[in-house]
């Protein structure tokens, strides 16, 4: 479940927030800092499993790219 409202502590202590459709605060995603990496083992992903995006096929995806020294920012 989502919070309603970060508690107010400036901007400093919301780096990644945005707000979704229903009006609740969610953090930002992890970006691949190796974008031409995650491009390939993705395509890979979607070759490999008939339902892509999946539950499956992201934690494969992840893995993936980490194996491969892949790393988030």
């Amino acid at each position: 479940m989502a919070l309603r409202k970060p508690p107010n502590k400036g901007a400093a202590a919301l780096p990644k927030t945005v707000r979704n459709k229903m009006g609740f605060y969610k953090r930002g995603g992890s970006v691949p800092k190796n974008k031409a990496l995650y491009s390939r083992v993705k395509s890979e992903a979607k070759k490999k499993f008939k339902v892509y995006p999946s539950a499956y096929a992201n934690a494969w995806l992840v893995r993936t790219y980490k194996k491969r020294g892949g790393t988030y920012g």
